[in-house]
C-alpha cells in the first residue's frame, strides 16, 4: 500500500480526534444538548443582537446552508432558537436565540467547561497555542 504524506496522516488523526470530541461532549452535556446545539447557542449568543443570518451561522459553524438548516428545525421546535425577519428586507431572516436557548446554553456552560478541562487539561495549554497557529492558517491559505 502507498504511504501518505505527513499532513494527510495529521488530518485523519485529527477527524479521529474530532469525533471522539463530540463523543464526549454528546454524552455529558445536560438537557440533551448536542455539541452542535451548543456550538449554535454560543454563536449566537455572542453576536449583535443575539441573531445571525442563517448563511453566516452556517458559515461560522462550518456547515452547509441546508446542513444548518436541518440541525435549526429541531432547535426551532424546542423553543431553543426562533425565526426572526429582516423588516427592511423581506428576503432576509434571521435566526435568533430564544429565551429556552438562552437559559440551556447559561446551564450547560458550566459542564461544558469542565468536559474541555477533562479533554484538555491546562499542563497542555501550551501545545494547544502551538495548534491554534496552524488552524489559522487555513483562512490564510488557498484552502477555504
Amino acid at each position: 500500500m502507498k504511504q501518505i504524506n505527513t499532513q494527510l496522516k495529521f488530518f485523519i488523526t485529527l477527524s479521529q480526534v474530532y469525533a471522539k470530541i463530540i463523543n464526549q461532549f454528546d454524552r455529558h452535556l445536560i438537557g440533551g444538548l448536542s455539541f452542535n446545539d451548543l456550538v449554535i447557542l454560543y454563536h449566537l449568543s455572542q453576536s449583535k443582537d443575539e441573531k445571525m443570518r442563517r448563511i453566516d451561522l452556517a458559515d461560522k459553524v462550518g456547515l452547509t446552508p441546508s446542513g444548518i438548516t436541518r440541525i435549526l428545525l429541531p432547535m426551532e421546535k424546542l423553543g431553543m432558537i426562533k425565526r426572526e425577519s429582516d423588516e427592511r428586507d423581506a428576503r432576509v431572516s434571521y435566526v435568533k436565540l430564544a429565551t429556552g436557548g438562552k437559559r440551556l446554553l447559561t446551564e450547560t456552560l458550566e459542564e461544558a467547561e469542565y468536559i474541555s478541562e477533562e479533554l484538555l487539561p491546562s499542563t497542555k495549554l501550551e501545545k494547544t497555542i502551538e495548534i491554534s497557529e496552524i488552524f489559522k492558517l487555513f483562512n490564510m491559505g488557498r484552502i477555504s
